[in-house]
Parts: C-alpha cells; structure tokens; sequence
C-alpha cells in the first residue's frame, strides 16, 4: 500500500509545486512596477491553498484508480494515466500561458468570458503578430510534454499484489481515509465556507491579489457564472423599461439638510446581523428585545421607513456599501468579475484620505467576501483568525458579539491623537441561528440572540462615548437584512424587510426623525452627500436627506421575486408564477409592478454587461 501512498502524493505535490511556480512568472511578465521578494513569496503562500485545492481535483482521477488497484493488482496504471496526464496538462498549460499573456491587454485573470471571443479566433488575434503566437504555442507544447514525461515517470509500471481479503480490505480503509483528506483539500479545510477564488486575496494591491488567483481553479469557477445576464427578466423593450426608469434614481444634492456637526467625521457602521423591524419596539416589533436601540433612535437620526434590498448577508453587504439593489437569482459577491467592478463606500472614503477597515468574528472567506472587500477599498480585514481557537470556537458561525465589541473598542482606543480620519465596519454574527449566546433574558432563543446583540451594542456605545474621539465620530447602526420572524403573515410582506437605520455620536448634531421611504441602498449617496463627497458612481443609491428627493420608493428583492412599495401602497410580484401574491391599494398595483420590472431588467442589464467586459 505505502507504494500507491507514495505515487499519490508525489503526484500530488508535482501538480501543485507547478500551480505554484507559475506565480512568479505571471508577476514577472505582468507586474507594472517593481516588487520586492516579500512580495513574490506573499503571492504563492496566499494562493497555495487554492493551488492545493486544483492539485487535489486533478489527483482525483488518480486516486480512484488507486483504489481500484487494490482489488485489480494488474491494473496497467501507466498505460490508462498517460493520455490523462498528457490531457490535463495541456489543458493547464494553456489557461496558464493564456492568462500570462492576456491579462495585458484585459488587466483582469482569464476567466470563461474568453470564449465569447473565440468565436471569432481571427479577430481575436489581430492585436498580435503571428511570431507572438507562434511562441506561446510552443510555450504550451514543451510545458505540456515536461509536466506529463514527469508524471509518467512518478507512475509505477507494476503495482505490488496485495493477496488476502484481510490485507485489501486494510488497505481499502486506509486509501478511503486518504480520500477523506483529499476532500478536505479540495474542500479548503472544515471552515463553514468552501474554497473560492476570495480565498486568496490579501492585499489592498489588487495585482498581488490577481496573481495569487490559480487560473484553473478561475475559469472553472467561473463557468458557474457566464449566464447573459441581460438576457434575464425582458420584460420589455428597451425603450419602455428607459421610459419606465426616468427619474426613478434621480436625485441630486441642491439642497442637502445637514446632519452632521463636521465633513470629516470618524465613521463606523456596525452592521447588525438580521436585526429587522420585527426586533424594534419602535418599529412595531417585539417589546423589550432591543432597547438600547430604541433609546439610541430617539437620540440620532432614526430612518423609520427604510428597507432592506435583499435576504442574505453576500448580497446584503453588496447593497449597503456599493449601493447595487440586490438580484434574485444572483449573488454578486460570488463573482469577482462582477463584484470588483462594483463602486464601494470604502473606496471613495479611500480617495478622500481615511484609512478603512471592516471587523467580522466568522469566516471572511464565505461568500467571495474577503475578495470583494478588499477590491472595494477595506485596507484592512479583521476576521475569526486573528482570534484565539477558544474564542472562535464559541459557536457555529465564529466570536460571539461581546468579543467582538472588545475588540472593536480596543482598535479605536489606539487611533486616539491620529489626524488621519477613518472608517471601519463591523459585521456582528451572534443573532444569527442557532442563535446560542452567553446570555439569558428570554426563554425564547431568536429573541434572547438579538437581545443580546442590543446589550453589546448598549454597552459599547457607552465606553466609546466616553473616549475622545467620541466627539468626531458618526456611528451608522444598519441591519443587512431582516428577519421572519415571529412568522406571522406573508413571508415576503413589507414588514419582514423593514429595517432600522440610526445615525448616532459625537458627529450627529441633533435628534430627528426621516420617514421617507427609503432603501438600504441609500446609505451610500445620503453618506457620501452629508461629506460633500461626489457619488455618482453609486447610480441606484439616493441622497433621502435632499431636497430633490420627491419620489421615495424602496424596491426589495427574494428568491425569484421582488417588491416595489411607494406612497400609493405596496406590490409584491413572484417572477416564476408571473403574478402578484400581495399587494396593497391595488388600484396603482399595475404601475407599481411596471417600475419594479423595469427596475429588476435595468440591474441585470447592467451586470450582464459588466461581466462581459462591455460596462466599465
């Protein structure tokens, strides 16, 4: 058996060390400036896991061989892997050389778009000269035969016979345990998030990001994604949906009633897991869960008509901090192509000098977050890894909130005296199922979770208010999304998605009350316009605190469905059974569900070109 063993996992460490080494020729060949080593040996250690998860894939085959042999000790190992070997590497050998040699003309990392373009090869090729393709073939063919001579040569060309049933069913379990590591491998490890091109982003460079993506493990991955999007919900033509559109998203800053004691303020936005309308008092929700947040709505600026765009937290992040409605069928987060085209908050923030950082006590790696984070601007992430295994190791999801606040508290306390103005996010997790916290308030498990996220809000606002940045600082207090619960009347009903959104701190200059209609979307625009900061890019994000804001709306998605409510009552339309399942005053429920359509075709419209390169 240690024969087989030894074959497998030679196998397995030649595909990965050439995944590997590939790395420093794609930042040779394509870097802009000068890097340092640090910087090489920084690229192939974040991108190792991924690379490891593709050599895993690739071993696979192998693997399954293996353990046939067990059993068939005459198998011809040699003979059936050969045109495998030859197969696969030349597959890998030309999405490697390919992605070397076309991220200068697309500076982005091949991907499954690259196929559009292959409908027309002779098109595809004018920009180069025959020499320039001429050399990368032959750059593919020596790979292809180095890579696969050297694997047929790790290839035993007779098995050891393994007789008796006793010692093949020994080695039966011991090659079964050897898959189940290969699985986790492939997996990424036990962490709840599976393996993702995100994974591997670590840099606020977005080249050194780039780099340590493996292209293989992208142009699959990204197979998953290359839909036409705008070939998604033609409700109608283009011309009625821009007729449809006129104005809807059209608000200006003539005249912007100000908040804020200062433009510059310290910012932090605690994203608040789940925590919906129906956890308010305020807001007609369950009494006594949340009070801290209750008093702090009445000593800041409380939003108490706003609502969520989506369901779940990837596209809930997207919706607050690119101001981008959230998409039924499509989570934007999980494709980089998409997601890192998309404006952020942290960004313009950036540009206009604040250092930015975003707090989460679970795995940053679910959901391509850490990749769209860090492509829109966060400097820096503090995630379950910089805790301690005790510390994370609390509940499903990572750090429980109170842990989290300290830490949170202690970051700030060490910028105290910097003239350098920042922002920072954190996104809490404890009231979250299975809702399991250090606290007991109520016998009822959601209630208790979200009273206790409250009671750590409650207790943090209270230490930062006493610390001298206190006075220069806006708090925004925002869900990322809403809660059904208790599950009483129609699931995807208004009063489900209704959220809070609280400014508070030193910064706010007095109480009041905005009850616009509004979208989680909004922040953006409204943030941005109360600093004097342009936030044009944001083109679905509304400045409410404007005077030119005389059409309020919100428009919510779920799965396969969507929601348009404004002054004249409320639509919520099912896209599958093409019909209305809720609505109120359904006298304007026709115009309603017209500028919802038009609205839900415009956002795919919109992606559909961005992930084909035609929308920058």
């Amino acid at each position: 058996m240690w024969q087989r063993l030894k074959y497998l996992l030679s196998e397995f460490v030649v595909v990965w060390a050439y995944f590997v080494l590939q790395k420093p020729v794609f930042m040779m060949c394509n870097a802009s400036k000068p890097y340092a080593l640090a910087d090489y040996l920084s690229v192939a250690w974040h991108g190792a896991w991924l690379d490891a998860t593709t050599a895993g894939y690739l071993t696979a085959i192998p693997f399954l061989l293996l353990l046939v042999s067990v059993w068939w000790n005459k198998l011809p190992l040699r003979k059936i892997l050969t045109p495998y070997y030859i197969v696969v590497m030349l597959l890998v050998s030309t999405i490697f050389v390919a992605d070397t040699s076309l991220f200068a003309f697309w500076e982005s990392k091949l991907d499954a778009t690259v196929f559009v373009y292959l409908d027309s090869p002779k098109n595809a090729a004018a920009s180069v000269s025959t020499l320039y393709i001429v050399l990368r073939v032959l750059y593919i063919v020596v790979l292809t035969a180095l890579m696969s001579w050297l694997l047929w040569r790790l290839t035993p060309c007779k098995l050891q016979a393994l007789s008796g049933w006793g010692r093949r069913m020994l080695a039966t379990v011991c090659a079964l345990l050897v898959g189940g590591l290969l699985f986790l491998v492939i997996r990424g490890g036990i962490r709840v998030s599976t393996q993702n091109v995100g994974t591997v982003y670590f840099s606020s460079d977005q080249y050194l990001n780039l780099s340590a993506i493996n292209p293989v493990f992208n142009m699959f991955a990204s197979m998953e994604f290359q839909k036409k999007y705008e070939d998604e919900f033609r409700f109608y033509p283009d011309e009625r949906r821009a007729q449809l559109m006129q104005g809807q998203y059209l608000v200006a800053d003539t005249a912007t009633t100000a908040v804020l004691n200062t433009k510059r303020p310290n910012i932090l936005v605690i994203f608040m897991e789940s925590f919906g309308a129906t956890m308010i008092e305020r807001l007609g929700g369950a009494k006594g869960v949340a009070p801290n947040l209750d008093r702090l709505s009445r000593q800041g600026v409380f939003f108490s008509n706003l609502y969520a765009s989506s369901f779940r937290t990837d596209r809930g992040t997207v919706c607050t901090f690119s101001g981008y409605p959230g998409l039924p069928t499509l989570s934007i987060m999980k494709v980089p192509r998409i997601a890192n085209s998309m404006p952020n908050i942290a960004h313009s923030l950036a540009e206009a000098g604040y250092q930015t950082d975003f707090l989460y006590g679970g795995d940053i790696n679910f959901t391509n977050m850490r990749g769209y984070l860090l492509a829109g601007g966060f400097q820096k992430l503090t995630s379950q890894d910089d805790f301690t295994m005790e510390e994370r190791n609390y509940g499903k999801w990572g750090v429980p909130d109170n842990l989290t606040f300290d830490r949170l508290f202690n970051m700030l306390k060490e910028r105290e005296g910097s003239k350098q103005p920042w922002f920072t996010s954190f996104l809490t997790l404890s009231s979250h199922e299975p809702f399991e916290v250090p606290f007991s308030k109520f016998e009822d498990d959601h209630f208790n979770a979200f009273a206790y996220t409250d009671h750590c809000i409650g207790r943090f606002i209270e230490r930062f208010s006493k610390t001298p940045q206190w006075a220069n600082t806006l708090i925004v207090l925002l869900p990322d999304h809403g809660i059904p619960y208790p599950k009483q009347g129609e699931r995807f009903a208004p009063h489900f998605f209704r959220i809070p959104m609280i400014w508070t701190g030193g910064a706010v200059a007095k109480p009041m009350v905005v009850d616009k209609i509004a979208s989680q979307t909004d922040l953006a625009a409204t943030l941005l316009a109360q600093l004097g900061i342009r936030h044009n890019d944001f083109e679905f994000s509304r400045n409410v605190l404007d005077a030119s804001y005389t059409r309020p709306f919100a428009f919510y998605t779920f799965v396969n469905g969507f929601c348009y409510l404004d002054s004249t009552g409320v639509s919520v339309y099912d896209n599958v059974a093409n019909r209305v399942f809720y609505n109120e005053q359904p006298s304007g429920n026709s115009q309603r569900v017209a500028k919802g359509k038009a609205i839900l075709q415009t956002l795919y419209d919109r992606v559909g070109a961005i992930n084909s390169g035609k929308y920058k």
